[in-house]
């Protein structure tokens, strides 16, 4: 079979707050309705490698969609893996109402889509993201949710986290971890599944003893090719099963 033809754009979306926000936009081509993806930035935007993660989605069959959550205060940022600074600075300025309007607009973009199956529509999220993913999971009738090294989710002295959200969870949630992540420690990823456990969700817990912060992003240092090409079967494997193949 040939190699599936991928049409990507930055689009306007509207948020609820009055606000405009872009997002990336990758699509297969051909007929029918595809199931639709919301791909959640790290704390460097939506970037090379986001939009790469958008654009390996859309060559899965997906209609990926990827919003840029800092569109209130820095429109169009790309942050310098080698300078954590400004990302930090962006990050620090979102609020919880902000990311939550910013989820659902996202949401209703792709739900609408006419090329969509507003029935099948999943996230992925990567650091920063993969909080957010968690969150749209939370606030959203997704058929499946992705978390890749997503702090703050548990509690911790940046703040309150997600946990109290997790019974509000709408499907099945495949969290990733790096064993050697020293942003987000043991204590902190035994609390979300002991959180998702409490709450009677449906989860799958991974660690990968050898990687880092970051390790599926081949832009990093952190990137560990073993880890990241198993995490990424581990994802097709659960997509395919919550969304049949």
């Amino acid at each position: 079979c040939g190699m599936t033809q991928i049409a990507s754009q930055m689009i306007p979306l509207s948020v609820s707050d009055g606000t405009s926000m872009n997002a990336f936009l990758a699509r297969p081509s051909g007929e029918g309705k595809r199931p639709g993806m919301l791909v959640f930035q790290e704390a460097f935007g939506v970037n090379a490698h986001i939009r790469d993660i958008c654009q390996r989605m859309a060559a899965e069959g997906f209609v990926a969609l990827a919003p840029e959550l800092y569109h209130r205060t820095a429109p169009g940022f790309e942050g310098r893996y080698d300078n954590f600074e400004p990302a930090i600075q962006q990050a620090r300025a979102l609020t919880e109402a902000g990311l939550e309007a910013d989820v659902r607009a996202a949401y209703q973009a792709l739900a609408a889509d006419s090329a969509v199956d507003s029935g099948r529509i999943v996230s992925i999220g990567f650091c920063m993201g993969g909080r957010v993913s968690f969150l749209a999971d939370a606030l959203l009738p997704l058929r499946a949710a992705i978390s890749f090294y997503g702090g703050g989710i548990a509690p911790s002295q940046m703040g309150p986290g997600l946990l109290g959200r997790a019974k509000d969870l709408h499907a099945p949630i495949l969290l990733f971890w790096g064993g050697r992540d020293k942003h987000i420690g043991t204590e902190q990823t035994r609390a979300v599944a002991d959180g998702l456990r409490a709450a009677g969700k449906t989860y799958i817990n991974v660690e990968f003893s050898d990687a880092d912060h970051g390790f599926f992003c081949d832009a990093r240092p952190s990137y560990h090719p073993a880890s990241a090409a198993q995490a990424w079967e581990l994802c097709r494997a659960f997509l395919n099963d919550r969304l049949g193949a």
